[in-house]
C-alpha cells in the first residue's frame, strides 16, 4: 500500500527538496522520519528510489505549519536526510531551504500575501530562532522570476531577502559557548561560535593551507580530513554539544583573508567533505566572526554600526548586511540579512511504498495519524485471524497457501555491502525456488537495529524475512539493551555461511605490518583512526579486542553499515577496518584496501600470505562471522520448514555456492533448530567478552 501525501519540489538557495505541511506528514516522529527517508530514497547512495540527487545538499526536507508562537507566522522545521543512510537529523538549520519556506507558506494559504512584497515572520523550530522572509508578491501572487542571480545557481530569478533576527546562541544558548572566543586545541587556535549554526572556525594558514584550495583538493587530503575531525569532535564536547561524531555540527570552517577588511575567504564543510559552495547559516556564522572583535576570523577594521560584508566561497560570493550594536568585547550582532533565490520545480502527491515504515499499517482509515498505542492494537487485531488460521491449517494437516504475495528479505546494513551482496544471491535462487519475487530490503542504522525491530514486528506470516548475522543476533544485544530480544523475537530459519574477520588498510597508510603499527601506536596513541559499521558490530568488536590485546590506543568512527564505513577507508578518510573477508576481498583484490591479517583462528585460502594476527603477535581476537535467515516470533513452523528447505537448496546450488565463495566466504547449512541453539552460544560467548574486555556502546 502507498502513501500519499502532497509535495512541493523546490530549488531554495543552492539546495533542494521537498516542501511539506505539517499536517500531510505522520504525526507518530518515527513514522514522519521513515517518510522522509522514503520520500528522498535515503537508503540508496544514488537515491533513484526518491526525490534526493545523490547529494547531501539535494537531500534535505522543509516541514512547514503555522506557527505556534505568538509573534510569528509559520515554524519551520528542517531535516536533513541521509546519503545512503536511513537518517533524518533534524538539529542544524539550512538557512538556503529556509528561502522557500515564505513562497511556500504563501501559496499554501499559511500566510496572505500582500500587493508588492510580503513578509513572513519564520520561527525556525531547530534552533528556536526567528527569522523574517520577504517574498515578491506582485498582484498578491508569488513571483519566482527575477534578475538577481546568486553564485552556484545557473540562472536569475526574484530576489527573497532572509533577515536573522535572533539566531546568535540558538543551538547552545551562547554566541561564544566555550566562554572565549579562541580556544586551543592540540596545538590550533579556533573559534567556537553559535551564529545561525555552531561552527568551529580554524585558520587556513594554520592547517598548512592558503585557504584558497579547491573542494576537491581538501575531499582528496586524508589526513588532513582526519586532522579536521579530530579537532571538530573536541570543539563539539567544549561547546556542550556532546559526542559529536553522529552529528553534523558544528561545522568546521577553514577562513583566510579576503579581498579588504569586509571580507573574508572561507571553506565550508559538511562536515567531511567541502562544500562546493556555501552555507547560508554558515555564511552567517563566519560573517558574525569576522564582524566581532578577538576571534581567528576578525576583521582587521574595528566594525560598528551597519555594514555589508562578503563572504568568499568556490562558487563566488555571498553578501551580507549586518548591524553591529556596541564596540569591543561588548560588540553584538542585532541583525545579519542576506538575499537568496529558490524556484519551485514541481507541485503535486508524493507517493511513498508501505515498505518504508517500521510498523505495519492497516489497510483502512488514516493509519498514518495513528498514535503508537492504537497503531499497535490495530497490528495486534489484524494479526490474530491471519496466526489462528495460520495455527489451524497446521494442525488439521491442510497445506498453507504460503508464499502467495512478494517475499522481502530485510537486510541491516546499506546497499553494496556484504550482506547486501550475500542477501542478493540468496533472493536471486530462493524467488523462482517459491514461486514469488523476492526482494531486499536495506534498512540501515543504529548498529541492525532499525531492521532487527521492524522484522521483529512485522506479520510472522513468512512474507517478510531477515538476513541476520553476528552483529544483530548476537555482538549488540550482547553490548546493550535493545528494544528487541535476539532470541524470542525470532524463528530461526537457517544458517547462511560464515565469514572470517580481516584487518584492512587504506592502500596507502604508512604502515608495514601489524607489528610496524602497534609501534607507531604505541609511540603516538590515535594516530590513526577506523572504521566500523557501527558499535556492537563485527568491525567494531573486532578493532576494540585488537586494541586491548596490543595495548594500543586507535580512535573509532562507527558508520551506519560497512558499505560507507569500506568506502572511507577506501578514500583515507579512516585508515583501518576490520571487515567480514566477504565484504572486503573484492577490494583488496582489486588492490583498494590492503590486508594485513586474518582476525581468525587460520589464515584464508583466498590470501595465503597474510597471517592471522596471532601470528603477528596479538593474540586473542578471534572474531567469525556468521550470517542467517530469520522470520519473526510465531511465524507458523510449517512455513519455517519450507522455507528452510528451500534456502538449503539454494545453498546446495553451484553458481550460488561460487558467487558467495568468491567473496570470502563459506557456505553452511542448518535446521532452524541447530540455528536457535547456535544464536544462545554465541549470544552468551560475546556476554563474557563485553564483561571481561569491559566494552560500552559508546
Amino acid at each position: 500500500m502507498a502513501h500519499t501525501i502532497p509535495c512541493t519540489l523546490m530549488r531554495a538557495g543552492t539546495s533542494r527538496g521537498p516542501f511539506f505541511l505539517l499536517d500531510s506528514l505522520p504525526v507518530d516522529e518515527t513514522a514522519r522520519d521513515e517518510a522522509l527517508i522514503g520520500a528522498i530514497g535515503a537508503s540508496d547512495l544514488l537515491q533513484v528510489d526518491g526525490l534526493g540527487g545523490g547529494s547531501t545538499l539535494t537531500s534535505k526536507v522543509a516541514i512547514v505549519s503555522r506557527s505556534a508562537q505568538p509573534d510569528c507566522d509559520v515554524d519551520y522545521l528542517f531535516a536533513q536526510v541521509g546519503v545512503g543512510q536511513r537518517s533524518v537529523d533534524t538539529r542544524p538549520n539550512c538557512g538556503n531551504m529556509l528561502s522557500g519556506v515564505g513562497p511556500f507558506a504563501i501559496e499554501q494559504g499559511l500566510v496572505a500575501a500582500r500587493d508588492g512584497v510580503t513578509t513572513v515572520r519564520v520561527f525556525n523550530v531547530n534552533t528556536r530562532s526567528r527569522i523574517e522572509v520577504t517574498v515578491q508578491t506582485p498582484g498578491g501572487q508569488v513571483r519566482y522570476d527575477g534578475d538577481t542571480r546568486i553564485d552556484g545557481v545557473a540562472g536569475t530569478a526574484a530576489p527573497i531577502a532572509l533577515n536573522f533576527l535572533d539566531a546568535w546562541g540558538a543551538v547552545t544558548g551562547s554566541v561564544f559557548p566555550t566562554g572565549q572566543r579562541q580556544d586551543v586545541i592540540d596545538g590550533v587556535a579556533v573559534t567556537c561560535i553559535d551564529a545561525a549554526m555552531p561552527l568551529m572556525i580554524v585558520r587556513a594558514a594554520d592547517l598548512g593551507f592558503s585557504g584558497r584550495e579547491s573542494p576537491a583538493t581538501f575531499d582528496a587530503d586524508a589526513a588532513f580530513l582526519e586532522r579536521l575531525e579530530r579537532l571538530r569532535r573536541i570543539a563539539g564536547e567544549r561547546m556542550g554539544l556532546g559526542d559529536v561524531s553522529n552529528s553534523v555540527i558544528p561545522k568546521p570552517v577553514l577562513v583566510s583573508a579576503g579581498e579588504d577588511a569586509y571580507s573574508i575567504t572561507s571553506r565550508y564543510f559538511t562536515p567531511r567533505r567541502c562544500h562546493a559552495s556555501h552555507a547560508v547559516t554558515g555564511a552567517i556564522g563566519v560573517a558574525t566572526a569576522l564582524a566581532l572583535p578577538g576571534t581567528v576570523a576578525s576583521s582587521s577594521a574595528a566594525l560598528g554600526g551597519a555594514h555589508r560584508l562578503t563572504v568568499l566561497h568556490p562558487a563566488g560570493r555571498i553578501d551580507i548586511e549586518v548591524a553591529i550594536d556596541g564596540s569591543g568585547d561588548s560588540a553584538r550582532i542585532v541583525t545579519a540579512a542576506l538575499v537568496r533565490t529558490a524556484r519551485k520545480i514541481m507541485q503535486g502527491d508524493l507517493h511513498i511504498p508501505d515498505y518504508v515504515f517500521s510498523r505495519p499499517e492497516p489497510t483502512a482509515g488514516d493509519t498514518m495519524k495513528q498514535t503508537p498505542t492504537q497503531a499497535r492494537q490495530s497490528l495486534a487485531k489484524t494479526l490474530a485471524p491471519m496466526i489462528a488460521a495460520a495455527t489451524l491449517a497446521t494442525a488439521s494437516g491442510t497445506a498453507l497457501a504460503w508464499p502467495d504475495k512478494t517475499i522481502t528479505i530485510v537486510v541491516p546494513t546499506a546497499a553494496g555491502g556484504g550482506n547486501d551482496a550475500m542477501a542478493r544471491t540468496i533472493a536471486a535462487k530462493l524467488g523462482p525456488l517459491l514461486g514469488q519475487t523476492v526482494i531486499i530490503d536495506n534498512r540501515a542504522g543504529a548498529n541492525g537495529s532499525i531492521a532487527s525491530e521492524y522484522v521483529a514486528r512485522a506479520t510472522p506470516d513468512g512474507h517478510t524475512l531477515m538476513l541476520g548475522y553476528i552483529a544483530t543476533h548476537s555482538m549488540n544485544p550482547a553490548l546493550q539493551k535493545l528494544r528487541y530480544d535476539p532470541v524470542k523475537d525470532f524463528e530461526p530459519v537457517g544458517l547462511v555461511g560464515y565469514s572470517p574477520t580481516l584487518m584492512v588498510a587504506h592502500a596507502r597508510t604508512p604502515v608495514k605490518d601489524v607489528k610496524d603499527l602497534v609501534a607507531q601506536l604505541k609511540a603516538s596513541p590515535d594516530k590513526y583512526t577506523y572504521a566500523s559499521a557501527g558499535n556492537g558490530t563485527a568491525p567494531h568488536f573486532a578493532a576494540e579486542l585488537f586494541k586491548l590485546n596490543a595495548g594500543v590506543t586507535m580512535l573509532g568512527i562507527p558508520y551506519k553499515g560497512s558499505a560507507p564505513a569500506v568506502t572511507d577507508t577506501i578514500g583515507g578518510t579512516t585508515q583501518f577496518m576490520f571487515p567480514s573477508l566477504y565484504t572486503a576481498y573484492p577490494q583488496v583484490k582489486a588492490g583498494k584496501l590492503r590486508a594485513l591479517a586474518v582476525a581468525g583462528p587460520k589464515r584464508v585460502p583466498s590470501l595465503p600470505d597474510v597471517p592471522t594476527l596471532k601470528e603477528a603477535g596479538i593474540d586473542g581476537v578471534d572474531v567469525t562471522q556468521w550470517y542467517a535467515l530469520f522470520a519473526p516470533a510465531k511465524t507458523p513452523k510449517a512455513v519455517v520448514d519450507q522455507l528452510n528447505k528451500a534456502l538449503n537448496q539454494v545453498l546446495k546450488d553451484a553458481d550460488t555456492i561460487k558467487r558467495i565463495e568468491d567473496h570470502g566466504a563459506d557456505v553452511d547449512t542448518s535446521t532452524p533448530e541447530q540455528l536457535r541453539a547456535m544464536v544462545d552460544s554465541e549470544l552468551a560467548k560475546w556476554k563474557s567478552v563485553v564483561q571481561k574486555a569491559k566494552l560500552t556502546a559508546d
